[in-house]
């Protein structure tokens, strides 16, 4: 009988030691935030330190792979485990997306289950090694329900639910297929929401995030301080939107409102695989124009998925019934902990 293929684990410290062909082949499926480019940008962020796990076969084929963070000062409520794990957990290595709220570990298309498995298990213990190198122990925030139920056998404990997320379908050619799609009182309400906007007469401007971060940074830091994030004032949320333009460059897009020279709101997004990602959205609250927010959210950043041929928008968490009236489909999001 042959020898069976065996697995090699292996751990680098950047993300540039890795071609991005090869690590978008495993990435595309998951979705933005483990994309080569994106984790390549959260590279230069100075609150973690970064290293990736891989696992390839002996031909030197890449099965599986998960990037590590051992986070110093995590800056996102969200994402500190003080705030959404039980007070006796408290890993400080982030296995996976630290960012987006969308986490899974990334596996090759086509394995089957038994080299999938033993591919997650490598991941697990290059996770755990990582972690106790570094004095403390890790876990995944924000999984999608498919990757919770694959990598809980390896944990101790049950999947933690975090949040739901929604993603709204885009079926058709454009955004009045995507409307016919929704019960006829939805469709009543988003036409009327369509139209008031337009009524108002805001001039409406498709652009990099490069040319307009400091505008959207001002939005974005009166967003997260309405939200009580207080420590995301101005110059920190122009610095953020700064290094995201340059990490991502054109892949970064604004649709953003103008009443004469002033941003009234905007929203960026991502087209990534067959998916169009909102990001962040912020809107000035002092000048307000009619369903201006449900505008950027939905309607805007939906006309330009359809005409990139996404077929999906990633709305992701909170005001889910606002979303799941706009024809969302919702899933959990959960935490593994290794404990």
């Amino acid at each position: 009988m042959p020898k069976e293929n065996p697995l090699i684990t292996s751990v680098v410290d950047s993300l540039h030691a890795v071609p991005a062909a090869e690590w978008e082949r495993l990435a595309r499926p998951a979705g933005l935030y483990l994309s080569h480019q994106w984790l390549a940008g959260e590279e230069q962020d100075p609150t973690a330190t970064c290293a990736y796990a891989l696992v390839r076969d002996r031909t030197g084929d890449l099965l599986a792979a998960a990037p590590l963070y051992l986070v110093r000062d995590e800056p996102n409520d969200s994402y500190e485990p003080g705030t959404v794990l039980p007070s006796h957990l408290r890993p400080r290595v982030i296995a996976g997306a630290r960012r987006g709220y969308h986490n899974t570990p990334l596996t090759a298309p086509g394995l089957d289950a038994v080299r999938r498995d033993a591919c997650l298990v490598l991941l697990r213990d290059a996770a755990r090694h990582f972690a106790d190198r570094n004095g403390t122990t890790h876990w995944w925030p924000y999984l999608t329900t498919p990757a919770a139920t694959q990598l809980a056998r390896f944990y101790p404990g049950h999947p933690l639910h975090l949040e739901d997320d929604a993603l709204i379908p885009l079926p058709g050619a454009d955004i009045d297929d995507y409307i016919a799609s929704l019960p006829s009182q939805r469709r009543v309400g988003i036409r009327r929401e369509r139209r008031a906007f337009a009524a108002a007469g805001l001039d409406v401007r498709h652009q990099a995030l490069a040319d307009c971060f400091e505008e959207a940074g001002v939005l974005l830091a009166g967003h997260q301080q309405d939200h009580g994030h207080d420590r995301d004032g101005i110059d920190a949320m122009t610095g953020l939107l700064k290094r995201q333009a340059a990490a991502m460059g054109s892949a970064a897009r604004v649709v953003a409102a103008y009443d004469r020279r002033r941003m009234t709101g905007f929203c960026l997004y991502y087209h990534y695989g067959a998916t169009t990602w909102i990001r962040a959205v912020a809107v000035d609250r002092q000048h307000p124009a009619p369903h201006l927010y449900f505008n950027l959210m939905y309607y805007l950043p939906a006309e330009d998925a359809y005409a990139h041929g996404s077929t999906a928008l990633h709305a992701g968490m909170t005001t889910i019934e606002a979303k799941r009236r706009r024809g969302a489909t919702v899933s959990g999001l959960y935490a593994l902990v290794d404990r």
